[in-house]
């Protein structure tokens, strides 16, 4: 075997798979599994996992046959992923929004079990089928406008997404709020893979307010965390919330409006059973 003419194909299909990406206007799209938490690869047991394949962590736990479900379904997601993020990378660059955290778009497996195995424990006799079906952020995406710009950036990428076939399936403005976390959380259902996503709207304001509350979140749900404690977490991240400028607009933005099919030409309608056929 020539390993030079190997390696010299080699690097041949890289630079013509990179030239096709920057012809395409989109850039490389990163392997999700290439990096951060996400990126270990199935065959490899996630930390928390036990010889039996139960899995537990932080006082939660799930069976075996319950981690194994998680375990597929993380699975599909990444595999989803693939066809989701070229359409949320256009819409980030006609709607000029800096797409924030984008090696970190997949879920890591260790927190969808928590959050299944949270979902499970606080609703008991809930499946873990059903406790699934409940998350839409498993595969996620963050767009960040300055203030001056963010209502017709969220106006310009929702409607792109929703013009490019995916349905809006949750929409979470929380700009008019009091109190608490500032920005709009948005649930879409892809085309063709059904896979649910999550894109999150935000200002260099509201993020730096969401990563300076996380450890402040994280700490608030877990299962042991006396409710003195939780009530004291839960203002501290109002308090940081508090100083976030709410942008022109952003208040009214709502979701984009149900794409219904055009009815097909083609289609030809039964005839009533009382009614003469033509």
């Amino acid at each position: 075997m020539n390993t030079h003419r190997t390696a010299r194909r080699l690097v041949t299909r890289a630079a013509t798979a990179a030239a096709l990406a920057t012809a395409l206007g989109l850039g490389a799209v990163p392997a999700a599994t290439a990096t951060g938490p996400s990126a270990a690869a199935p065959s490899v047991r996630p930390a928390g996992t036990d010889p039996d394949g139960s899995w537990h962590q932080d006082g939660l736990r799930l069976k075996a046959a319950d981690n194994k479900k998680v375990d597929a379904f993380v699975l599909r997601a990444r595999r989803a992923e693939r066809a989701i993020s070229p359409g949320v990378r256009a819409a980030a660059r006609i709607s000029h929004a800096d797409l924030i955290g984008f090696d970190q778009r997949l879920k890591s497996p260790d927190s969808l079990k928590r959050k299944v195995a949270t979902s499970m424990q606080e609703s008991p006799g809930r499946s873990v089928d059903t406790s699934l079906g409940m998350i839409n952020d498993a595969v996620r995406f963050t767009l960040q406008w300055p203030a001056d710009r963010y209502s017709q950036g969220v106006h310009t990428a929702a409607g792109l997404l929703s013009a490019w076939g995916n349905d809006s399936t949750r929409w979470a403005n929380t700009w008019n709020r009091t109190a608490g976390y500032k920005a709009i959380n948005s649930g879409w259902r892809a085309p063709r893979s059904h896979q649910l996503f999550e894109v999150q709207f935000h200002t260099p304001e509201s993020k730096a307010a969401q990563l300076e509350t996380h450890k402040l979140y994280e700490e608030q749900r877990l299962p042991g965390t006396p409710r003195e404690r939780v009530r004291e977490l839960q203002d501290q991240q109002n308090a940081i919330f508090a100083a976030v400028p709410v942008p022109p607009g952003a208040e009214r933005l709502t979701a984009p409006a149900r794409r219904i099919p055009a009815p097909d030409p083609a289609r030809r309608l039964p005839v009533p059973a009382h009614a003469p056929a033509a």
